[in-house]
């Protein structure tokens, strides 16, 4: 108790004290939750508290910065917007594009202004990271040579990522985007595992803490959960502090999972802000500032040579309507080191996780995995692709066998492959197993894990 005293005195000796007089505007419109705050003049990202007249700091609502306009600050409310009431005083405060970050959120739920939501002690970060990230050059990124242990067979031996990857799972809605992350995230090699739940149902944040943060786990994960009814700035507000402490860490030389369900989300957050501050939609309703949010989103993640550390990203996708070629997917696909493609019609078929193989890929496994071990993962491609390609012939009996040797394998083997891709949600399959058990299936048993 002492000890955790004699801290919190130490941080307030090394805090400045501002004595500059407190400077606050007037809010003079309200419409469909964008404020205009006349006589403050603050920078885009910061946050400001509103008060009712007469009313105390305390009861103050919060608001972000997010442009300009005539004159008038332009702010979208962080909560709800009743009670608001012309005329009521607007303060800034704390740092404008700045975000707590440190070793307090280890072990913690927090919102996306940082707050504890899981019904602890409040958060003392000693330490803030710009909410955009530190920018590096191209060259100050080092590049993907190891693999990263996922606990899924499927993954680790047919797309086998690598540490500092990004992977997106692509996905439309009831499929096991979710499960599949689970399984990830209770399996997965990683000194810090960060989660970004963006956007998603309140029940699935609230069983998410409560599988994953317990036990020895608890103390090397951190949840930031905004559900989907937030305002779309603390969306991805919330987007952003997971994005930042991964940074914060991958700095300190640790090897971080930054999980984020879902980049869709972020975007559609994104989409909100920009037709309400009249920029036009391009491809599909979503304007270009929305697109734009998540290749800065998925930038931030990847390996430093400075520090050695690393943030392998793994971000859902949801295609709206079972639509590949929806914009966010399209986007998400073209800047990501890999994709994870789920299947419904797989998913109906009772296999679980319900990975397409033949859709699904991973750039960076020539890199990082031995000659043999791609053959194998090949010829599996190979065999999957031919059967699936005939099905509808193999099921009516219209092949004839001996017509394709590949699909007659194909055939023979159908059974051993799809229990091969399935897997129990609870069940762990490191990657030199994985590896093995591919070689034992294609009877190829000298292949080498890598």
């Amino acid at each position: 108790m002492l000890t955790a005293l004699d801290a919190q005195l130490d941080g307030l000796a090394r805090r400045r004290i501002d004595l500059a007089p407190r400077r606050y505007g007037l809010l003079t419109a309200c419409d469909g939750g964008l404020l205009e705050v006349s006589g403050l003049s603050v920078p885009i990202g910061a946050q400001c508290r509103i008060g009712h007249p007469g009313a105390d700091g305390r009861a103050a609502l919060g608001a972000e910065v997010i442009g300009f306009r005539n004159g008038n600050t332009l702010m979208m409310l962080l909560g709800d917007p009743v009670l608001l009431r012309p005329g009521a005083r607007v303060r800034p405060e704390g740092r404008p594009g700045m975000l707590p970050v440190g070793e307090a959120f280890l072990g913690r739920a927090v919102d996306g202004e940082g707050l504890p939501i899981d019904g602890g002690e409040p958060i003392r970060a000693q330490a803030q990271w710009p909410s955009g990230g530190v920018r590096a050059g191209a060259l100050d990124r080092s590049p993907v040579r190891q693999s990263f242990d996922t606990g899924v067979r499927a993954l680790n031996a047919l797309t086998t990522f690598g540490v500092g990857q990004r992977i997106g799972i692509v996905a439309g809605s009831g499929v096991g985007k979710s499960v599949l992350l689970d399984m990830v995230a209770h399996g997965a090699q990683a000194e810090i595992v960060i989660v970004g739940l963006i956007g998603e149902r309140a029940r699935e944040v609230s069983d998410f803490v409560e599988r994953h943060m317990a036990g020895e786990k608890r103390g090397r994960s951190v949840v930031v959960a905004v559900p989907a009814d937030h305002a779309p700035n603390l969306r991805i507000r919330g987007a952003l502090l997971a994005a930042s402490l991964a940074e914060y860490f991958r700095s300190q030389g640790r090897r971080v999972l930054l999980i984020m369900d879902s980049l869709t989300r972020v975007a559609h957050a994104a989409r909100e802000i920009a037709l309400l501050l009249g920029e036009p939609g391009a491809a599909r309703g979503y304007p270009p500032s929305a697109l734009a949010t998540i290749t800065k989103i998925v930038e931030r993640a990847g390996n430093s040579a400075a520090s050695g550390g690393s943030v392998t990203g793994l971000y859902t996708v949801l295609a709206d309507g079972d639509n590949q070629d929806d914009p966010v997917v399209d986007t998400a696909r073209s800047i990501l080191d890999g994709h994870v493609v789920l299947s419904r019609d797989l998913a109906q078929r009772g296999q679980y996780p319900a990975i397409d193989i033949a859709a699904s890929l991973s750039r960076v496994m020539t890199d990082i995995t031995t000659p043999a071990h791609q053959t194998l993962a090949r010829q599996f491609r190979a065999l999957v692709a031919s059967y699936e390609a005939n099905r509808d012939l193999v099921m009516m009996g219209a092949y004839r066998s001996g017509a394709d040797p590949v699909l007659d394998r194909a055939i023979m083997m159908h059974d051993a492959l799809s229990a091969f891709l399935a897997q129990p949600a609870a069940e762990i399959v490191p990657l030199a197993p994985s590896i093995a058990a591919l070689g034992a299936l294609l009877g190829d048993g000298g292949a080498a894990a890598s």
